[in-house]
């Protein structure tokens, strides 16, 4: 399910906001810095309307992946920036106009205390760091979240109100589960999500997840505790249910 804000002044488009939940990878590590299927996306649609501004968003695609398509296929990446961008130009063709206020813009921000991974260690992370090894870049990582939980340093949760549309901003790298909810909060607006706003938590999932097991939810991927579901859910449901 794609997800398109677009801007206008009268007839003309001016900016083209996109926003799909996946990992927005198919394949990597080639040593070659690309934009992977969601650039390619994006540059078709931006060769089909050039006169807009063209900006693709992640979702919350924590625990989505490109699946079959991520086998390391060249076609495949192709094949898969096609769908994509065949989903942004179906939802540019039904894109419903509306004249909005001033009075109808508003960006507002929520700042959280995010639960901190109990498994992380300050110690043995400044150890790590001293080793000078690869393992030393993962280290740098978490200790600098430690850090910054320790001194009380939240993260804020962003929201963008268009009229009756809502854009949330989120952080880290966040399960899908959370994209749906805050949809389902809010059933009588659009409501968009832009996850990955801040990294220091690394990936995000649901409560019951941590016990579930998987990758995401490991010790050397994710920095949160698994409370941190109630934390989000109650901060998007504030910034949602703001007037």
């Amino acid at each position: 399910m794609v997800s398109l804000v677009s801007f206008w002044n009268g007839d003309k488009p001016l900016a083209v906001l996109s926003y799909y939940a996946c990992h927005p990878q198919s394949y990597y590590r080639t040593g070659i810095p690309n934009p992977d299927f969601p650039g390619i996306a994006r540059f078709v649609r931006g060769q089909a309307v050039p006169e807009a501004l063209h900006v693709h968003f992640n979702g919350a695609g924590g625990n989505i992946g490109a699946g079959k398509f991520n086998d390391g296929s060249k076609e495949n990446r192709v094949m898969l920036a096609m769908r994509l961008a065949d989903g942004m130009t179906r939802a540019w063709e039904v894109t419903k106009k509306m004249t909005i206020t001033p009075q109808e813009v508003d960006w507002r921000t929520l700042a959280v205390s995010l639960p901190l991974a109990p498994y992380l260690d300050e110690a043995k992370l400044r150890a790590d760091l001293k080793l000078g090894t690869a393992a030393s870049i993962s280290a740098a990582d978490k200790l600098a979240f430690v850090l910054r939980c320790k001194e009380g340093r939240k993260i804020d949760l962003g929201m963008l109100t268009l009229g009756n549309i809502r854009v949330l901003h989120m952080p880290g790298e966040l399960f899908v589960e959370y994209q749906l909810a805050a949809k389902q909060m809010r059933p009588d607006l659009h409501v968009a999500m832009a996850a990955y706003a801040d990294y220091g938590t690394a990936y995000i999932g649901t409560e019951i997840a941590y016990s579930q097991g998987g990758y995401e939810t490991e010790p050397r991927s994710s920095n949160v505790a698994p409370s941190v579901e109630h934390v989000l859910m109650d901060g998007m449901r504030k910034l949602l249910e703001a007037k």
